[in-house]
């Protein structure tokens, strides 16, 4: 966990201060996955205790429950009489190419229409799994994704240091951060229990770090809008991220919806996105018009391959960076399997986006005393470098499974119905991550601040 946390604190600029870690046990990985939920919910933890010192002049402390983090690293929500639909679209997974193994991301309806147009119609995996044989991985990567589709070859660590991407990903900083010309309102509304209350954060981030990072900061007293596209769903992910939002749509190709976007984000003081790393130019909305039109803003983005190189502009998602960058693989050979082994959880997701939330803070606290915008730039394959490089897992002894004294006590009222909740990870000074808002679905509301 030291050496974990230490690059973290050296990334976001944070003291070595040590946060008191609890629970024991490990998720079972080739990699220290529980270590990486520990670290960086700690990491922004103590962006929290930065900002109460420098507004209270008190530094509280800060703890994270290890094995907490962990279950958050999966899912934090259990439906009570309704069910979650499955993640994965039907023909979503591994296929055995004719010289290795290659992912195919379909959850999103256009992702599946582009795999199919290279390799035609499939009903289920059996059908898909005909065809992928007959094509060699690295043509099939590339003819996905050339069809604006996602997939990804299965690389080994040494391949993807070699590989044109990786070379420039991985001497890329864990987290690019900058500071602005603009200035920003510099007063603090906020408190030991809500220290971020009265910070609007406007979130145009979907599959899953993003979410991940808004919803912490939520669970912190920020005011974040969560604006999706009209037709946009996911609702294997919704329940469990949309805790402490709200959730409104808008077309950003309509004029009349940009209008209401400009306005948006004029009043935000946190925008974060997780568009490919040219989408939000494309619309008109570059580094510098945000700036311009929200003077003294913080922007935090990510994006799945890196800010360089020919793949910074590539869709990604976790699973397809796992394989890309020789997790899946590692994984194969820790667990002598015959197949790609991923981590046990979208590890790169959560821990991305407890990254982001940490960034998203410090930044906040630099406005506060100088009254600078900021951003800050972090990506999936940035972090997976992170995880392998801390090495195989730290220690044996599994985590004890889930248990009726880690859920609130309290239902929660969700759009789809009631719902336990896993107890919050991490406590700042005394006070643990609190939410006023349920779980709701997306577009439930009217796209305006409160």
């Amino acid at each position: 966990m030291t050496d974990l946390l230490t690059s973290i604190q050296a990334a976001l600029d944070l003291p070595l201060s040590p946060p008191v870690f609890t629970g024991s046990g490990v998720l079972p990985s080739a990699f220290a996955v529980t270590e990486l939920a520990g670290a960086t919910l700690a990491a922004a933890g103590q962006a929290v205790a930065e900002l109460l010192q420098q507004q209270r002049g008190q530094r509280p402390e800060v703890e994270v429950d290890r094995r907490l983090a962990s279950f958050w690293f999966g899912t934090a929500v259990q439906p009570v009489g309704w069910e979650i639909p499955p993640p994965w679209d039907p023909i979503a997974g591994d296929y055995a190419s004719a010289d290795g193994w290659i992912r195919l991301h379909t959850n999103a309806p256009h992702h599946r229409r582009a795999a199919e147009r290279v390799l035609g119609p499939a009903t289920d995996r059996n059908a898909m799994a005909d065809k992928v044989a007959q094509w060699s991985a690295g043509e099939l990567e590339q003819a996905v994704v050339e069809a604006g589709g996602c997939a990804a070859q299965m690389r080994s660590w040494s391949a993807w240091k070699e590989h044109p991407q990786g070379l420039v990903v991985n001497a890329e900083a864990l987290v690019q951060r900058t500071t602005h010309d603009s200035h920003g309102p510099r007063t603090w509304l906020g408190s030991q229990a809500r220290p971020l209350a009265g910070i609007k954060v406007l979130d145009l981030t979907r599959v899953l770090a993003g979410p991940v990072a808004s919803r912490l900061l939520a669970g912190l007293g920020a005011d974040v809008l969560r604006i999706d596209p009209p037709s946009w769903d996911e609702p294997a992910l919704t329940p469990d991220v949309t805790l402490g939002k709200r959730c409104a749509r808008l077309n950003l190709h309509d004029a009349a919806d940009r209008e209401i976007f400009e306005g948006l984000l004029g009043g935000a003081d946190i925008l974060l996105h997780g568009y490919r790393a040219d989408a939000l130019d494309g619309l008109g909305y570059d580094a510098r018009r945000r700036q311009r039109l929200a003077p003294g803003l913080i922007d935090v983005s990510l994006n799945a391959y890196g800010w360089s190189g020919p793949w910074r502009n590539r869709r990604g998602f976790d699973s397809l960076v796992q394989m890309s960058s020789g997790i899946a693989q590692a994984g194969m050979l820790w667990k002598q399997a015959d197949k790609p082994i991923p981590l046990p959880v979208q590890a790169l997701d959560h821990g991305t986006g407890y990254l982001m939330a940490a960034a998203a803070i410090r930044a906040l606290t630099e406005r506060l005393h100088s009254g600078l915008g900021g951003s800050a730039r972090l990506s999936l394959a940035r972090t997976a470098k992170l995880l392998v490089e801390q090495g195989a897992v730290n220690g044996t002894q599994l985590l004890s499974p889930v248990e009726a004294q880690d859920w609130n006590p309290l239902l929660e009222p969700t759009s789809w119905g009631p719902a336990q909740r896993l107890l919050a990870p991490l406590k700042v000074g005394a006070v643990p991550l609190q939410w006023t808002l349920a779980a709701t679905k997306l577009g439930a509301h009217p796209p305006q601040w409160w």
